[in-house]
């Protein structure tokens, strides 16, 4: 069996198109779809009945599970009870306000099949067209090797969650999402957990989900600093764990920003900043002001020609994304 899991809060504006999106599939094995209904107050439930009927009929059985409460207890709960309740060998995450081309479950599935430790994604399109074009590229372009070496990126998981397909077995390996609530980036936090225990990465070359932007959606409720945070713990633990020293490259605002959201022991780790900034150069030095050391961390500024590796590059991406990167001798990394 493979389950189609969706977590359900206010969805009646989407919810008809999704759901007849599970029906539409052309994937000929066993199917079910497993919705959770985290405490919605408008025609949710009433919908998810109408699909139940339609899609039982068509021979796909229907899990609902709901939180009668008048709080939503949030997505990662929502995906976490719809994933528990359902029964299927491979779990296929949908938001409910996202669309599902017919042959998606088929396709991940074959993928899925061959790379039992891998959470496998899909190339998108967005709706509407013209909103976030760069991201939109981001996700849709990144080569084999990228889908594991920008995991470091301010975009956040290299394959995106309405996307993901995984077994269960691996899905519980990993540990389930985090059920914090509001403003908690549930799935970066899961798919950093995932890489941690060797989990791989793999993109199907089709674009095989509608994939919505709109006001309401879930991602607009967690902070930019947050995500940051999250980050640069990950770049701790994935890559500064094993350095000894390193170059912040960007004396600017970025890599100071950087410097200053380390822990102590990695801060002592800078050796210097570069840049290729003539001004910031000839200041000679970054004081930490905040420290309270004493006397007060002074950081050298110096052109990247005289830097010395490896190096975190803490630039932009492209003109409205900030990107860490880490830079050995002989390989780049995008971080």
């Amino acid at each position: 069996v493979k389950s189609v899991i969706v977590p359900v809060h206010n969805s009646e504006s989407w919810l008809d198109e999704c759901l007849k999106s599970v029906w539409e599939q052309d994937f000929k094995e066993t199917m079910e779809l497993s919705v959770f209904n985290d405490a919605s107050k408008d025609s949710s439930a009433e919908i998810i009945e109408k699909w139940k009927t339609k899609l039982e009929d068509a021979g796909v059985p229907v899990i609902i599970g709901s939180n009668e409460s008048s709080q939503p207890r949030g997505v990662g709960f929502a995906k976490n009870q719809a994933v528990i309740q359902s029964s299927g060998t491979y779990l296929c995450f949908l938001d409910s306000d996202d669309v599902m081309m017919p042959q998606r479950v088929r396709l991940q599935h074959e993928a899925a099949i061959q790379r039992p430790n891998s959470i496998i994604g899909c190339q998108v399109r967005r709706e509407p067209l013209e909103s976030t074009e760069r991201y939109t590229r981001w996700i849709n372009n990144l080569t084999e090797e990228q889908l594991l070496t920008q995991v470091f990126t301010s975009h956040g998981p290299t394959v995106i969650m309405p996307t993901w397909f995984c077994s269960r077995e691996w899905f519980f390996h990993v540990g389930k999402f985090d059920e914090g609530g509001k403003g908690v980036p549930e799935d970066l936090l899961f798919f950093y957990k995932h890489i941690q225990k060797g989990g791989e990465v793999f993109r199907v070359n089709h674009c095989l989900l509608l994939y919505r932007y709109h006001p309401q959606a879930a991602t607009h409720s967690i902070l930019e600093g947050t995500i940051w945070n999250h980050r640069v713990r990950f770049l701790e633990d994935r890559v500064l764990s094993s350095w000894t020293s390193f170059t912040i490259w960007n004396a600017g605002k970025q890599g100071k920003k950087l410097y200053r959201s380390l822990t102590p022991a990695n801060r002592k780790k800078v050796t210097a900043f570069c840049d290729v900034d003539e001004k910031k150069i000839t200041r000679g030095f970054y004081t930490y002001e905040e420290s309270e050391v004493r006397p007060k961390p002074k950081i050298p500024i110096c052109h990247f020609r005289e830097a010395t590796a490896p190096f975190i590059i803490c630039v932009k991406l492209v003109s409205t994304t900030f990107s860490l990167s880490c830079m050995c001798k002989i390989s780049i990394c995008s971080i």
